[in-house]
């Protein structure tokens, strides 16, 4: 009997000792999820500051930019998911070195893209990257503030705009240019270069006048000097020079006054276009109002040997030929040179071109019979009639 009370009586301290196991555990348990639940109450969340557009956005760009306002809201709520996920991991840095450094990270990259997207259609600007990439916490947790995202357009630029025009050109002023007349005539062969020449001037205009627009409140002082109608002005003395060359392959190079109409200026006018007709004047027009090279006949009045007929025959040939080349250079530089222009620079070397031809002739001639005198320096002499 002794023996088995003291054999119950363990038994009876375990199941206690069981019980009182259990409900430790609970509590513990208990403990842990009144613990979660007041960690959860305590998660921060980040707090970054707006990125603000100030400049016009090219149409151009306007979705990329719109992209990259988005993906900073992105980026905002994947930090504040980390944030709530990680709650008590990590040393005291965690949270700067695992969230808040990479975002910046990231924001400062957005924020570059923005600017390279705006700078490829005008003036690149500054957003200020550096300045506007760190966020903070909201310690007590909280709604993270969202990032603006709309663009102002081009139309909708207000920097320096008339009062209610909703223009940026309105405010900014136009781009005004001298205009390019080409003043001479243009062969047939050089019309279409010149043509794409002079429509290029316009698109210059357009362009500088786009990029005026869209760099409204940028630069300092001289701003749209070096970066609009400085390179404009390059632009356009290497165009009208490229007329100029195109002319002047197949007639006299005319001097189009590139350096005097290279510089254009803003204005609160509006700019005309640069006029892109090329008069290529009609042959018979030209042919009458240049006049025509009338050269003297060379007779040949003495017997020509077989043997000399062909090198006569061809240079008699050349003879015409010459007068057609000088006939052709004639209607091509209507208007050009000087009082003197025609005889220094057709009519002279022409006679030579002869005097040298009827040389040859006689001494063709002169190799199987008499030398004959043919009179080169009396027939050498060409006039213009009108």
């Amino acid at each position: 009997m002794y023996r088995s009370r003291s054999y119950k009586k363990p038994t009876s301290n375990a199941r206690r000792w069981q019980i009182g196991a259990v409900a430790g555990v609970a509590l513990a348990i208990v403990g842990v999820g009144l613990g979660v639940a007041s960690a959860a109450e305590a998660v921060p969340t980040v707090n970054c500051p707006a990125v603000k557009i100030g400049v016009a956005v090219p149409a151009q760009a306007q979705a990329e930019v719109q992209s990259n306002l988005q993906l900073l809201n992105t980026q905002i709520n994947e930090a504040n998911t980390r944030l709530k996920n990680t709650v008590g991991q990590g040393g005291p840095q965690f949270i700067q070195n695992a969230i808040l450094g990479p975002l910046a990270d990231k924001r400062f990259a957005t924020i570059n893209r923005m600017e390279t997207a705006i700078g490829r259609n005008a003036a690149k600007p500054d957003l200020n990257a550096e300045g506007l990439k760190t966020c903070t916490l909201n310690q007590n947790g909280g709604t993270s503030a969202a990032q603006p995202t709309a663009v102002p357009s081009t139309a909708a630029a207000g920097n320096g705009a008339a009062a209610g025009s909703g223009n940026a050109a309105a405010g900014v002023g136009n781009i005004s240019c001298p205009q390019v007349n080409v003043n001479v005539a243009v062969p047939a062969s050089a019309a279409a270069e010149v043509q794409r020449n002079l429509e290029l001037l316009n698109t210059q205009i357009t362009e500088a006048q786009k990029r005026l627009e869209g760099s409204v409140g940028q630069g300092g002082i001289n701003f749209v000097q070096n970066a609009i109608l400085g390179p404009l002005a390059d632009k356009r003395f290497a165009t009208i020079n490229r007329i100029e060359t195109a002319i002047g392959r197949q007639s006299t190079k005319p001097n189009l006054n590139a350096e005097g109409l290279k510089t254009c200026t803003v204005s609160n006018s509006a700019g005309a276009a640069q006029g892109t007709g090329v008069q290529v004047q009609d042959a018979a027009a030209v042919a009458a109002s240049a006049g025509k090279i009338s050269c003297p006949a060379v007779n040949i009045n003495v017997a020509i040997p077989a043997q000399a007929a062909a090198e006569v025959q061809r240079n008699l040939d050349l003879l015409d030929t010459q007068i057609a080349e000088s006939q052709k250079r004639l209607e091509s530089t209507v208007g050009q040179g000087g009082i003197n222009f025609v005889q220094n620079a057709i009519l002279g070397p022409l006679a030579d071109k002869r005097n040298s031809t009827i040389n040859r002739i006689e001494t063709a001639i002169g190799r199987n019979a008499a030398k004959p005198n043919l009179n080169a320096e009396g027939l050498k002499t060409c006039t213009v009639v009108k």
